[in-house]
């Protein structure tokens, strides 16, 4: 079976979505569109816009591949993937809420507690504590794929720290800079409001010790983090300070930041340190990424922590499996996005199945992101499927499995001209006041032919995405 082609439709032609920007393509140079995508290549260069590998001996820096062909979404198909967005959004907050407190989906029988309670994400320490706005996740990445008109399905949510925001922001940027006359003929909604509406979505959570004008900081694990430029970029965008641990302390119970006239506490604080990291005297002792006593802080009303820790569970891949159930638990309707099926791999039936059909499925770790520790079945060895096996025995409920998605594809820009590739989307949620959703997000691209793995860490690459106006 072809794989959906958001593009080009199936009977022949162009989907209505692209048909301006087919016509101008039509009429551009192709040298030209070459010179232009060596062109956007040194923006990116000359900008930093890298990425670090871990486990990289050969380049511990990458340039991440762009794509000058955008990804472009109707009205209609972007509003209807916003409202599944924030329903399930909205679902995620009450799930965090529930389960640090009275843990009536548990109590209910929808979800099993040994996933919550022997959970290395669950924070025992944020138990009946509701963080300021009752919010839990400020900042949400949804990953979604795609494989037919109408067709999507979430992937993953990314609750902890999502990145790749800034991505897609220099993307449309670069875009803008280079065929200023394509965005005069196609109106497409903008996605450079971002930084304001998120320095304004942190801001409505400010905690209670805080008294006029909020003060907002970035705080990075340094420059060695994969995503430190990402850190930097938003830090520079809404105009507050770019922090490390040990540029803060706690001071008469609050954190405060060191500055030339002295220490200045902070009122929120968008955190890029993972929980384990964030506080030496509540996590792990050994850290020096994190400030001592945050958490009593934090706990006793004098500073707002965006995401909060804790909410990793909320992206364990295992809980995944659960969202129709949990969105229809705190919503009372049906999940407008759907799921991909899932294989919990602890259940022993389920874990049958998956060692018997490892060469069609894909088996991710239940914590796992950027694509490590995972197995795409139908492109594996059989040797490479063998060790897989003995991972999955040895620790099952580490793992789950789904079935191998025909990922829609868009065109990418190649010597020979358009060729499909498959295509991810990971739209960018705020939630404070309000849920604010960016029109778009990064669209991660399978750079190789017949690829389906878009992260930047496997090979794959990035396009600017737009919603149209109408």
């Amino acid at each position: 079976m072809q794989p959906f082609d958001e593009m080009w439709a199936a009977q022949g032609g162009v989907r209505d979505p692209y048909s301006t920007f087919s016509a101008w393509f039509d009429q551009q140079d192709p040298e030209l569109l070459k010179a232009k995508a060596s062109e956007a290549e040194a923006f990116f260069r000359r900008t930093g816009i890298t990425f670090a590998v871990y486990g990289d001996e050969q380049a511990t820096e990458r340039l991440i591949p762009f794509d000058l062909i955008p990804r472009i979404l109707a009205k209609s198909e972007w509003d209807r993937l916003s409202q599944g967005i924030e329903q399930r959004v909205w679902a995620l907050n009450a799930f965090l809420n529930d389960i640090y407190h009275d843990q009536e989906i548990v109590k209910a029988g929808k979800v099993p507690a040994r996933l919550i309670q022997g959970n290395d994400a669950y924070l025992p320490q944020m138990e009946r504590f509701q963080p300021p706005g009752g919010i839990y996740t400020h900042i949400i990445g949804t990953d979604i794929v795609r494989v037919g008109e109408n067709q999507f399905f979430v992937l993953e949510d990314n609750a902890r720290t999502p990145s790749g925001v800034s991505y897609m922001l220099e993307n449309r940027e670069t875009m803008m800079q280079m065929f200023p006359e394509l965005f005069a003929h196609c109106r497409v909604r903008p996605v450079e409001t971002y930084p304001g509406d998120l320095r304004r979505s942190l801001a409505a959570v400010a905690p209670p010790a805080c008294e006029g004008s909020p003060t907002i900081a970035v705080l990075t694990p340094g420059i060695h983090n994969s995503a430190f430029f990402e850190h930097a970029f938003l830090a520079d965008q809404m105009g507050v300070e770019l922090v490390e641990g040990s540029d803060l302390q706690e001071i008469d119970g609050r954190i405060a930041m060191r500055t030339t006239q002295g220490y200045q506490p902070i009122d929120v604080l968008y955190r890029r340190v993972d929980d384990a990291f964030l506080d030496p005297l509540a996590f792990r002792p050994d850290s020096v990424l994190g400030v001592a006593g945050i958490m009593n802080v934090y706990k006793n009303g004098g500073i707002t922590i965006a995401n909060a820790p804790g909410t990793g569970i909320a992206d364990d891949k295992a809980i995944y499996s659960y969202m129709p159930d949990i969105v229809e638990f705190y919503t009372g309707k049906p999940a407008l996005l759907e799921n991909v099926p899932t294989w919990r791999c602890a259940e022993d039936d389920s874990l049958a199945y998956v060692l018997e059909h490892l060469e069609d499925l894909v088996v991710k770790e239940v914590h796992g992101s950027g694509g490590y520790g995972m197995l795409v079945g139908p492109t594996a060895s059989s040797k490479e499927r063998e060790a897989f096996a003995a991972k999955l025995r040895q620790n099952p409920g580490n793992y789950i499995a789904q079935p191998t998605l025909a990922l829609s594809t868009v065109p990418i820009l190649t010597e020979a001209g358009l060729a499909p590739r498959h295509v991810d989307l990971r739209p960018y949620v705020l939630v404070s006041d309000k849920i604010r959703i960016t029109p778009g997000g990064l669209t991660r691209v399978a750079l190789k032919e017949g690829s389906l793995v878009v992260n930047s860490s496997q090979g794959g690459g990035t396009k600017d995405t737009w919603v149209l106006e109408d």
